[in-house]
């Protein structure tokens, strides 16, 4: 049977690092999120001000054409962010912080509204929740140029949004998982427990779902 999984989770926090165990343990496709091809980025790490309005449409659009796209396909995917964190946490959290205007952010809205009225739900959202000292390693780790000048304050105002939006999200069950504690690169035990608690979500637990085994690794 088909399935749509969305991993979700800060900066840094692993995502694309699982969707790519995920997809290989179950034969899926996976959907990646193009940051390199965001022609707005560095500008917006550089000014956010300036180039927020410009970067999150872009994302937004893009996140758009990639959902519905993995809604014709017919196999089971799992993607790397979803058209609902663009929205509600990064676009949300450049309101919030003074970076996007109320004229601004009241025309995402309405646009964002708009298109998840012709969206397909997930059917499970895995978040992947990390600390900042693991999400500031991991970035630095990676590389990434524009990354490296992302304060503390934006990854944890992140963070807090994210804590919010997995709570409160009601459109698709929410694995939550601790990230900090998990390496599925060198403990394959780890992608084990991972694997095993979305199979059994898949079999239609509802609701939250909290790996308590995970957080102990």
């Amino acid at each position: 049977m088909k399935k749509y999984i969305v991993l979700a989770g800060n900066i840094g926090a692993g995502k694309s690092t699982l969707v790519d165990k995920i997809s290989s343990s179950f034969n899926w496709k996976p959907y990646y999120e193009p940051v390199s091809e965001n022609p707005y980025l560095e500008d917006f790490y550089i000014d956010m001000k300036r180039w927020a309005f410009n970067s999150q449409i872009y994302f937004l659009t893009d996140r758009l054409k990639t959902h519905k796209a993995l809604q014709g396909y017919n196999g089971s995917v799992v993607q790397d962010r979803s058209i609902y964190e663009d929205a509600e946490i990064f676009a949300r959290n450049l309101y919030l912080q003074g970076d996007f205007s109320s004229r601004d952010y009241d025309t995402y809205k309405q646009m964002y509204q708009v298109m998840c009225s012709f969206l397909q739900p997930p059917d499970l959202v895995v978040y992947l929740h990390s600390s900042l000292k693991t999400l500031k390693q991991r970035i630095h780790k990676r590389g990434r140029a524009f990354e490296q000048s992302i304060s503390d304050k934006y990854l944890i105002q992140l963070n807090r949004l994210y804590e919010d939006w997995a709570a409160g999200f009601k459109l698709a069950p929410v694995l939550r998982v601790n990230a900090d504690d998990m390496d599925v690169l060198l403990r394959p035990e780890d992608l084990e427990v991972i694997t095993n608690k979305i199979l059994l979500a898949l079999r239609g637990n509802q609701g939250i779902l909290f790996d308590d085994r995970l957080a102990s690794i």
